[in-house]
């Protein structure tokens, strides 16, 4: 076990705390630290955003890397709770398989992708991570080691999915994956010129695995929430081009670039948005581009560029991700898109998706049926008189914050996740009961 003293923060750069980050390679070092007085925080890979992973202790699962079984027969893995989603992906796509769900990034741990419960673009169709997941190993506050499952143990398996590591350190998970026939995506790209007509091409959608919009949110009038949908399908091996035959099962072309430094404040602003939202839409021509590519840029457009965050500038940012229920998402949209086009903090990382039923079971889990929508806010004092508009527009419409991202927003919007605990906890968790103390 090492120990390290350092500044610690998650990928939005903000906000930043002094900790003791503690890197376990074993059960017994885990147990060890949880006889120590200080609550503590099992920490993946930092990928989630605002104070979701932070703690003044925290146990780095980077370390706990190895995978346990591969069965292919099955379509199962079992692996460490560190274990990457990028590491995965290049054991099982050569083998024919994929991850059933995958958030916008490959860089998650096994462990957070459990403890956010993360969602992707075919959860109108096939729900979240925990839907896959068959079995996990956690160690609970007492040191002692539980096999959880729907029938072993479920209320803390059920407690753990979606719990934000407020229930234990996740050790192992066992979970199901998605056959493939190559590592392609037939992929439909169609622009729509304003909000009600992107929630028709949703609605006119459904029946396609993987649905996702851009959207400009700084647009007003009548073009409000113009937007490209992308909809997508595994391609067959039929539907590859003769060069994309010769390596079917491509795990990654590993093409890199990287941002090498923070940059400067007044890079970011509201003329480089609306910029950058101009040549956006406007590079596809045509109205519907069809075409078949690897699923990387599909899933994952940013993880080409290394260190994206930097972007920022030093003052880091948030992302603002919220769900409004089915019946309410146009009203709600367009007063969301209002309340940012007025405030002219842009976001050209505006992402808009579909969610389908909610796991009643999965109390602590996210997504419910209606819409989605994440933004990303570069922090700054104008920030912190959005915030509260936008938490009242949701509020308004019974919608609900993403706690995997939240930073700022209105406990009342966060809350729905909920773990008996006094042992593991967050600089999140503990806001947010101060909030709702007062």
């Amino acid at each position: 076990m090492t120990e390290e003293k350092k500044k610690l923060s998650n990928w939005g750069n903000f906000p930043s705390i002094q900790a003791r980050e503690f890197s376990v390679f074993g059960n017994e070092q885990i147990k060890k630290l949880l006889q120590n007085p200080h609550q503590i925080l099992a920490r993946g890979n930092g990928r989630c955003y605002g104070d979701a992973a932070l703690n003044e202790h925290v146990i780095s699962t980077l370390q706990l890397k190895h995978f346990l079984a591969f069965d292919e027969s099955e379509g199962t893995i079992t692996c460490e709770s560190g274990v990457l989603f990028s590491d995965i992906l290049n054991l099982v796509v050569p083998k024919g398989f994929f991850l059933p769900v995958t958030p916008g990034t490959k860089f998650i741990t096994v462990g957070g992708a459990i403890a956010a419960d993360i969602h992707g673009k075919n959860h109108h169709k096939e729900g979240c991570f925990s839907e896959f997941v068959t079995t996990f190993k956690i160690m609970i506050d007492s040191g002692e080691i539980l096999t959880c499952s729907r029938s072993e143990n479920p209320g803390i398996f059920w407690d753990t999915i979606g719990g934000m590591g407020l229930t234990g350190v996740i050790l192992e998970a066992t979970f199901k994956l998605k056959p493939i026939e190559n590592s392609y995506i037939c992929v439909e790209s169609i622009k729509a010129k304003n909000l009600s007509e992107i929630m028709a091409l949703f609605e006119a959608s459904k029946d396609w695995t993987y649905t996702v919009a851009w959207i400009d949110c700084l647009q007003k009038g009548d073009k409000m929430g113009r937007s490209i949908l992308m909809r997508g399908e595994h391609a067959t091996s039929e539907q590859l081009s003769e060069k994309q035959a010769k390596n079917p099962l491509l795990p990654s072309p590993k093409k890199f670039v990287k941002i090498p430094f923070n940059f400067p404040g007044f890079a970011l602003n509201t003329w480089s948005v609306k910029l950058f939202n101009w040549f956006y839409y406007h590079k596809q021509v045509s109205k519907v581009v069809k075409s078949t590519v690897h699923f990387e840029p599909f899933y994952y457009p940013l993880d080409t560029v290394l260190e994206w965050n930097r972007i920022y500038g030093a003052s880091g940012f948030i992302q603002y991700q919220f769900v409004i229920p089915l019946e309410a998402g146009e009203n709600a949209m367009r007063e969301i898109l209002e309340e940012i086009a007025e405030s002219k903090q842009g976001s050209f990382l505006a992402v808009l998706k579909l969610f389908g039923a909610a796991n009643e079971k999965a109390h602590n889990s996210f997504p419910i049926e209606g819409y989605t929508l994440a933004l990303d806010f570069k922090v700054n004092k104008r920030l912190y008189n959005l915030v509260p508009k936008l938490d009242a527009i949701v509020k308004k419409y019974s919608g609900r914050i993403y706690r995997a991202k939240d930073s700022l927003s209105d406990s009342s919007l966060t809350n729905y996740v909920q773990a008996n605990t006094t042992k593991f906890n967050s600089i999140q968790n503990q806001r947010i009961k101060e909030q709702e103390t007062v």
